[in-house]
């Protein structure tokens, strides 16, 4: 505290004597008067800056104590996020009284205000029909810290874009799409819009793999092959897996095989996902080549009905 705010601290008493001693100085009543309340406004404008200034170390030791690199890191993301939105909310609350504080020791200002708020009544209708998007993102932001619904790192789908939560402020959550791209939502929005939350509760993923084989494929070889690649990945963590014949087409005669393998988060649910359809795709091709998708067709269908005895005739030489 006194490292970061002691020079701040110490001008604000200094502020704080000089108005103390102005009524005893040589000078005219009025000149007193105006130093004296100038060197109070200073006092008060210092006083809150200090107020933010300790407020935010207080919130930073705090968070200082979770660690959100971990892989279980659900409790720190939750703080994370509480605190980051709780400093901005304080840091803007404590602006807005030190203002306010600092006008009122004016005279002039304190009746002016006092005089605008009665005889202007449409002219406050007015500002504060301008000011509704800011306040419904300060209420919304409220909101999100109480509720949490997304967090610091949570991974989200959000107007069908994909990414991790990267920053959370008092109006806007910023999201970083998996392309490197940032997409600003405000937290109205958010509060008003569903989205998909794929780490609300957990970061473990169940991910999916598609595959469209032959009628006549042998489910069981495709299941131990899939399952002797998942037990070979760095990437499956052993807690679901599964493989099922899912759908199946009539028309080209293939069935459609779905299995499921978890991840302890989306990056490696994703990488898994990739990496068992490439290799079962490999292994398919070289090794079980029959279990491909072909187009079944009823040529009986297609050719006309011809006699045995115009075959016959046609293939006689002449």
């Amino acid at each position: 505290m006194l490292e970061h705010a002691g020079g701040f601290a110490q001008f604000a008493l200094t502020l704080l004597a000089a108005e103390i001693i102005t009524p005893f100085l040589p000078i005219s009543v009025s000149s007193a008067d105006t130093i004296k309340r100038l060197l109070l406004a200073a006092f008060v404008i210092l006083a809150g800056w200090v107020a933010i200034i300790a407020s935010d170390l207080a919130i930073n030791r705090y968070v200082g104590r979770f660690r959100t690199d971990t892989s279980d890191n659900l409790l720190a993301r939750k703080a994370v996020t509480q605190m980051r939105i709780l400093k901005r909310t304080v840091d803007v609350a404590i602006a807005i009284v030190t203002i306010a504080l600092a006008l009122m020791t004016f005279d002039a200002v304190r009746q002016f205000g006092v005089s605008l708020f009665a005889s202007a009544g449409i002219a406050g209708i007015a500002v504060g029909f301008a000011a509704k998007p800011l306040l419904e993102n300060l209420v919304a932001g409220l909101q999100l810290a109480i509720t949490q619904p997304i967090r610091i790192d949570d991974v989200v789908i959000i107007d069908n874009e994909w990414g991790w939560i990267e920053e959370i402020t008092s109006t806007y959550v910023v999201l970083r799409c998996w392309d490197w791209r940032r997409l600003v939502v405000p937290i109205s929005y958010l509060m008003t819009t569903p989205f998909q939350n794929w780490t609300r509760t957990s970061s473990s993923l169940i991910g999916s793999v598609y595959l469209y084989c032959d009628y006549s494929t042998d489910v069981d070889r495709i299941r131990a092959r899939a399952q002797e690649i998942a037990r070979a990945s760095r990437l499956w963590d052993g807690h679901v897996f599964n493989v099922q014949v899912s759908d199946i087409s009539e028309r080209s005669m293939s069935m459609q095989v779905r299995i499921l393998v978890t991840s302890s988060d989306s990056g490696k649910s994703w990488d898994l996902r990739c990496e068992l359809r490439e290799r079962m795709l490999a292994w398919m091709r070289d090794e079980y080549p029959d279990a491909l998708p072909r187009w079944h067709a009823n040529l009986n269908d297609q050719i006309p009905h011809v006699r045995q005895s115009d075959v016959l005739r046609t293939a006689q030489p002449h």
